[in-house]
C-alpha cells in the first residue's frame, strides 16, 4: 500500500514539475513576443520590481533563527521531561506545531520592528 502511495506522490511531483516548467517557458516566450512588438508596458515585466527593499534582512533571518532555535530547545525540554511523545498518539504533531508557532513569532516580531522603524 505504501508503495502505491509513493508512486502516486512521485507521479504528482513529476507532472507538477513539467507543468511549472512549461508555464515558465510559455510565459517567457509570450513576454518576449510582447516586448519585441513594442508594448513593454503591457508585458508586466516591471510589476515585480518593488520600490521598497528589505532594509533589515539580517535582522529578519536572525530573529527567525533565534525563535526557531528556542522552539527546538522547548521541544527537547518537553520530550526529556516526558511530557511530549513524538512517536504516536495525539502528541505526534505537537512538536511541529510548537516549532511553527515559534517561527511565526519570529516573523511577527521582525514585522513589528520593521514597521516601527519605518514610521
Amino acid at each position: 500500500m505504501s508503495e502505491q502511495i509513493g508512486a502516486a506522490i512521485v507521479t504528482a511531483v513529476v507532472f507538477f514539475g513539467l507543468y511549472s516548467l512549461l508555464k515558465v517557458l510559455t510565459d517567457y516566450l509570450l513576454r518576449r513576443k510582447i516586448v519585441n512588438s513594442g508594448h513593454i508596458e503591457k508585458a508586466g515585466i516591471m510589476e515585480n520590481i518593488s520600490s521598497e527593499t528589505n532594509k533589515y534582512p539580517t535582522l529578519k533571518w536572525g530573529l527567525v533563527s533565534l525563535f526557531a532555535g528556542a522552539g527546538m530547545i522547548l521541544i527537547q525540554i518537553l520530550s526529556r521531561a516526558g511530557r511530549l511523545n513524538w512517536d504516536q498518539g495525539a502528541d505526534a504533531f505537537l512538536p511541529v506545531g510548537i516549532e511553527l508557532i515559534f517561527i511565526a513569532a519570529g516573523f511577527l516580531l521582525f514585522f513589528f520592528i520593521a514597521t516601527s522603524k519605518k514610521s
